[in-house]
């Protein structure tokens, strides 16, 4: 067997077997990248080491850190409270409101964080004992905001876009804007799904608040809602580039908790910067052990490799995309969203840009398909978070997101065979 070919299976062999025995994935990625390197005769500790370093020096994504930093902010300050209590506000009386709620607050916050954990988790805490307590089923309740959290990978300030950007030296400017529009549709997708399902629940009507109240309620939501207008505003202005938008969002979450809002104490503050440094070490590692691995799959041209057998469908861009899109759902029930963009975005991105596919459609693709990934079992990130911060099985999970799950799977078909649906706006705003 050639030395490509072992490589391949060290890659692949290696990194699921790693994954079965529980071991840190960016760890294994580094191992992975190591024993890749050993069967290519290429052994290089001091090679090693500069790619660990590589992986993680750039300037887009000290983004991520930042944005982290806001979504911790936004839940700790009552940033996000606000948004919830103005979704409320507005839709709350209707018949399975709190659903509507859901839906409303996680298209808003996602619009802030960026982060589809950080969101869930703020959606899970603050709206599921509400739903408990009005006597919603809680597995579709749980699956619901489990759905809606997923929505913050599509819209600006992604962070799964800024990562993906930094991965393919893909613009990601032209990424938060294509993510629009798939990001607001899958949001229309749960509320169709959501209507659908309140057929067969028996709940009650709400109270209906008067429009002074409403109009109060939003005007204390005023600040936190100028959060997302500044951060898109000043990009697609100019004023500010996304990692320097980050820094903004993070510093404008600080200022607003602390002074305006004033619920977060200064007292407060070290713990929040651990927890966001914690998060943030996970996330950068990763990179770091994906470069180690993306710089050996490079070396043993498994890119080419991979476009032979996908050669026959180069002619026909709309099969190769259906293709690469059932291989990327695949490979989300195993991988989280962060490591599948880091190992496999920098081999497909080349086959689809020689199919003649635009390169930010792909991304958007790409990342869409890779948020359905996160409440698709067994890995499912999210399903996790939800079923922790509610107390819930992950069995009642998995059953209640089921409905919106096979929602997501009909928007990606939708795209892949009406790609004007991304590329279309996207030409527009530039």
């Amino acid at each position: 067997m050639s030395p490509e070919g072992l490589a391949f299976i060290v890659f692949s062999v290696g990194m699921l077997l790693l994954m079965g025995c529980g071991m840190n994935m960016g760890l294994a990625l580094v191992l992975t990248g190591a024993g890749m390197a050993w069967v290519l005769d290429f052994w290089d500790t001091q090679l090693l080491a500069q790619n660990l370093v590589a992986g993680v020096d750039s300037f887009p994504l000290l983004a991520v850190p930042f944005f982290i930093l806001a979504g911790e902010l936004m839940n700790s300050g009552g940033i996000s409270k606000r948004i919830i209590d103005m979704a409320q506000a507005w839709v709350g009386h209707k018949r399975g409101g709190l659903g509507y709620v859901a839906i409303g607050a996680a298209i808003l916050m996602a619009s802030m964080s960026g982060s589809a954990l950080a969101d869930t988790a703020a959606l899970a805490t603050i709206l599921l004992p509400m739903m408990r307590k009005e006597g919603y089923p809680l597995n579709t309740s749980a699956g619901l905001i489990a759905s809606g959290g997923i929505i913050a990978p599509m819209l600006p300030p992604s962070m799964a876009f800024v990562i993906y950007g930094v991965t393919t030296n893909t613009s990601i400017s032209a990424l938060f804007v294509s993510g629009l529009v798939p990001g607001l549709l899958m949001g229309i997708g749960l509320l169709i799904t959501w209507k659908w399902k309140l057929r067969s629940i028996d709940l009650p009507q709400g109270r209906s608040l008067p429009m002074a109240e409403r109009l109060r309620i939003s005007g204390r939501a005023f600040w936190a809602m100028l959060m997302p207008v500044i951060i898109i505003g000043g990009m697609k202005s100019g004023m500010f580039t996304p990692t320097e938008a980050a820094v903004v969002a993070a510093f404008y979450a600080l200022v607003a908790s602390l002074f305006i809002y004033g619920e977060l104490k200064v007292s407060a503050l070290p713990a929040i910067l651990v927890k966001a440094a914690k998060t943030t070490s996970v996330v950068m590692f990763l990179c770091a052990g994906a470069q180690v691995a993306s710089y050996m799959i490079t070396l043993a041209d498994l890119p080419t490799v991979l476009t032979g057998w996908l050669g026959p469908l180069v002619d026909n861009p709309r099969l190769l995309m259906t293709v690469m899109m059932i291989a990327l759902v695949l490979i989300g029930t195993a991988l989280d969203l962060t490591p599948t963009i880091l190992v496999f975005a920098p081999v497909m991105l080349p086959i689809a840009v020689k199919a003649g596919i635009d390169p930010v459609y792909f991304g958007v693709m790409f990342i869409l398909n890779g948020a359905i990934g996160l409440i698709t079992p067994p890995v499912g990130t999210v399903l996790n978070v939800v079923a922790g911060v509610g107390r819930i099985s992950m069995h009642s999970v998995i059953k209640g997101v089921n409905p919106f799950l096979v929602t997501y799977v009909v928007l990606l078909a939708l795209l892949v065979l009406v790609p004007e649906l991304i590329t279309v706006p996207l030409h527009w705003m530039r």
